[in-house]
């Protein structure tokens, strides 16, 4: 992660909650292995799946809001409580 805000968790997910994220196919709170991020600012409760790729290019995006985020001054925001899928690319 580099120039990253990441606000963090309200709470830690049991070992059974994250056995139903794994059948339900969505990731786990938190930022899943082998994420890359940049330039981004992280809400609370986000779930970012394993291996996504957020702002690592140097492609200008234009402000705005899109399905899973929002674009804000050239910085990525993931709002609370969003669910980016593994292998995302934004």
């Amino acid at each position: 992660m580099d120039g990253v805000v990441c606000i963090g968790a309200d709470r830690f997910e049991t070992d059974e909650e994250k056995r139903q994220n794994s059948l339900k196919g969505i990731p786990n709170i938190g930022i899943g292995g082998g994420s890359i991020i940049k330039k981004a600012i992280i809400d609370k409760n986000a779930r970012i799946g394993f291996n996504c790729r957020i702002g690592i290019d140097e492609i200008p995006r234009p402000d705005g809001e899109y399905p899973t985020h929002f674009v804000v001054d050239g910085i990525i925001v993931i709002p609370k409580n969003t669910i980016i899928p593994s292998g995302t690319n934004i």
